[in-house]
């Protein structure tokens, strides 16, 4: 399983990094990951855009979590200046608790749907 990872260096910069969960096979047609810490989950559905641009503020992850992309297309971008898109099914983990963060563009009008799951360390 693919994780996109956000992350935050020494200078404060953010960047994205691949993590790759090893599954382990429960049942014979599907792979599971470990079994991760977690306190905590959050559903955040956005409002429907119409016409307007929705490219948000630069912002910190408020702590460490996974965050789940139910519904949607947006881009992601990092203060190192890359990009990446995510689309429905994509999985982020998000460590920029500090430092210069990340922003959102929407890139399509229909609501969004997110589920943040607090994760520990």
């Amino acid at each position: 399983m693919k994780i996109t990872r956000i992350f935050t260096d020494d200078s404060g910069e953010s960047h994205f990094d691949e993590l790759s969960e090893s599954g382990v096979e429960f049942r014979s047609n599907a792979a599971y990951s470990r079994v991760i810490a977690s306190n905590g989950l959050v559903y955040r559905e956005t409002e429907p855009l119409g016409d307007r641009p929705a490219l948000g503020d630069w912002h910190v992850a408020p702590q460490r979590q996974y965050v789940h992309f139910m519904r949607g297309k947006t881009e992601i971008e990092v203060s190192d200046g890359e990009k990446r898109i995510l689309r429905t099914g994509d999985v982020l983990l998000v460590e920029d608790t500090t430092g210069k963060g990340h922003r959102n563009l929407r890139l399509h009008p229909d609501p969004e749907l997110w589920v943040f799951v607090r994760a520990e360390a």
